[in-house]
């Protein structure tokens, strides 16, 4: 397909991007940020640190931008505990808030990919292995999950568990749909900015469903942003039914608008913290010091 893909009709696709178009991509991407970075805020509630929003959100933007960029293990993972610890929290309610944020993120995708596939919202070509009766069923295995993930929150009588040294707590419904709801929000913004980018001709519930499936694609081959992961599916799902040219300008400018413009502006964000970090640590040695002399005085 890419072999065959006429590279000028994609430059004229790019060029035809009008200030407006680009400028809402731009507001949708910083939309789901925001959303994305709430999540961290239903962990404050969770775990009951007293970090302020503004600390919460410039982190967990910073860690978000290179966890798509990067991979999970270096943005979602390691750094957040790296930023977390450094503003006085312990490893136990980092992990709390990690188990937060991903139960969020993936309790609104199935709610999604549940609705849009058990609907056979996407058509699928002739040629998949898996065929719309199956990925319907898989569907309706996703909101059975999530549903059931609603439903202990509420009605389960034990509510805490203790993994590898760690108490997992069961959250509040409210909680729980405070989740659902965020979760799904940010899936769907990110969703409507490929579709922003796209023809007319497009259908949204199936750009929602086809990112759905490339994401968790992405996930299973473990490469950083799903590079040529997304894009060989879209390509693959949607060639018939946009021009190629158009398809392919819409997901460069998503990978543009979503991944490396917030990845430029989170390096910045993460030298700021990391000086901060320093700064205060050197206040710290500092009262230390002069707390020693006065005892020893």
């Amino acid at each position: 397909m890419v072999k065959n893909l006429d590279w000028q009709e994609v430059k004229q696709a790019l060029q035809g991007y009008s200030s407006v178009t680009l400028l809402t991509g731009v507001g949708i991407a910083a939309l789901s940020y925001f959303v994305f970075c709430s999540y961290d805020l239903l962990g404050r509630r969770y775990t009951g640190h007293k970090l302020p929003a503004t600390q919460i959100y410039s982190l967990t933007f910073v860690c978000y931008a290179f966890n798509l960029n990067l991979g999970a293990w270096l943005g979602g993972i390691a750094l957040r505990y790296r930023l977390y610890s450094r503003l006085g929290l312990e490893v136990g309610t980092i992990t709390r808030i990690l188990s937060i944020s991903l139960i969020t993120n993936w309790v609104g995708y199935m709610i999604l990919a549940g609705a849009v596939f058990s609907l056979r919202l996407i058509e699928l070509p002739g040629d998949w292995k898996i065929g719309v009766t199956t990925l319907q069923m898989i569907g309706i295995a996703m909101l059975v999950v999530a549903a059931a993930y609603l439903l202990a929150c509420r009605f389960a009588k034990k509510r805490d568990w203790t993994i590898r040294g760690h108490e997992i707590v069961l959250p509040s419904l409210k909680l729980a749909l405070m989740q659902a709801t965020l979760g799904a929000a940010n899936w769907s913004l990110m969703a409507a900015l490929i579709y922003i980018l796209l023809p007319e001709e497009a259908f949204y519930p199936s750009i929602l469903g086809i990112l759905l499936i490339s994401s968790i694609a992405g996930v299973v081959t473990h490469i950083p942003a799903g590079l040529g992961v997304l894009e060989a599916i879209f390509i693959g799902l949607l060639q018939h039914q946009i021009p190629p040219g158009n398809l392919v300008a819409a997901l460069i400018g998503y990978r543009a608008i979503y991944f490396l413009l917030p990845l430029a502006i989170a390096c910045i964000v993460y030298l700021v913290l990391e000086k901060r970090a320093k700064t205060m640590r050197a206040g710290s040695g500092q009262v230390t010091g002069l707390r020693a002399q006065d005892e020893s005085a």
